[in-house]
């Protein structure tokens, strides 16, 4: 096809200040074939009211639901989707650049569509005026099913899968995904094939109430992290969307993979394989200093 359709899943939730900067910037796309789908998920704003002006003008196809949680409402918004061949998704509060979309499908098409695929994308980092902050840091590994286990560089905001995985991640059973976007990530990179495109694509927003910690100090990044990953229970959700995805996928999974996961997948702690994170040949993360933080993890028996 010369043009593949490509659908836009959006989940809005009391993003009134915001949402109409981003459809805009959907909407001004270079790439000619594109639906968006916007589920909003219980907002209390004006947010629903903003959306139907754009639905009444047949721009978008809107949703209004009850409050389900971001993850939760995501996949539902997935769902709702017509056949489409791509499927990108779309936090509320960014700006696209124009070639976003165009630059997903020209690397997409070039693959094989009867494996899971995603493309995903770096961007630069903004501040809530939308004044120009940073680049983001590339990703000098790469992805990979093993980077996948317990990191998710395929952030949402730059994520673009195909029909393949898209249909996956709808008709599998899943209910213990830690993110649309990191279960889309588990998928493509151990069933499929995962796509990194060096090039910024889109102004992430940082409105200091993001989802995401990407764009903090060093000092308020290192804080954060400590709270999460040793203060809170984090990692119990990790293991049980590890467990989950061994049980769902885990036929399919190559040898080696189906090995390193295994690592992960026991409720009880385990000092042999505690042993065999902490001492494993090749890096999980992508810096060194991220993966020493992650061995300590290991010993620990957080992860």
């Amino acid at each position: 096809m010369e043009n593949p359709k490509v659908a836009v899943v959006l989940s809005t939730y009391q993003g009134e200040k915001y949402v109409k900067q981003q459809i805009d910037s959907i909407l001004n796309q270079t790439y000619p074939n594109i639906e968006i789908y916007v589920r909003d998920d219980g907002s209390k704003d004006n947010t629903v009211e903003i959306l139907k002006q754009y639905e009444k003008e047949n721009k978008i196809k809107l949703f209004p639901q009850e409050n389900v949680g971001f993850i939760k409402s995501f996949f539902t918004a997935l769902s709702f989707c017509e056949d489409a061949d791509y499927y990108a998704f779309c936090d509320q509060d960014d700006e696209w650049f124009e070639n976003k979309i165009e630059r997903a499908v020209n690397a997409l098409k070039e693959k094989d569509p009867n494996k899971p695929l995603l493309y995903f994308a770096d961007y630069d980092y903004y501040d809530e005026n939308m004044n120009f902050v940073a680049h983001s840091k590339s990703h000098p590994k790469g992805p990979s099913f093993r980077n996948a286990i317990v990191d998710c560089i395929t952030l949402g905001i730059n994520t673009v899968i195909n029909k393949k995985a898209r249909d996956i991640m709808v008709k599998s059973p899943i209910q213990k995904s830690c993110g649309h976007d990191w279960t889309a990530y588990m998928i493509c990179s151990s069933m499929g094939e995962v796509i990194y495109d060096k090039v910024p694509t889109l102004k992430y927003r940082r409105t200091g109430k993001n989802v995401s910690p990407g764009g903090k100090g060093f000092f308020a990044f290192q804080i954060w992290r400590i709270k999460k990953f040793f203060i809170n229970d984090y990692f119990s959700n990790v293991k049980e969307e590890l467990i989950e995805f061994e049980d769902l996928f885990g036929k399919q999974l190559k040898p080696e993979d189906k090995k390193v996961l295994n690592l992960f997948t026991n409720r009880k702690y385990s000092f042999v394989k505690a042993m065999k994170k902490v001492f494993y040949p090749k890096m999980f993360r992508q810096k060194l200093s991220d993966e020493i933080m992650l061995r300590v993890i290991f010993l620990i028996g957080k992860l």
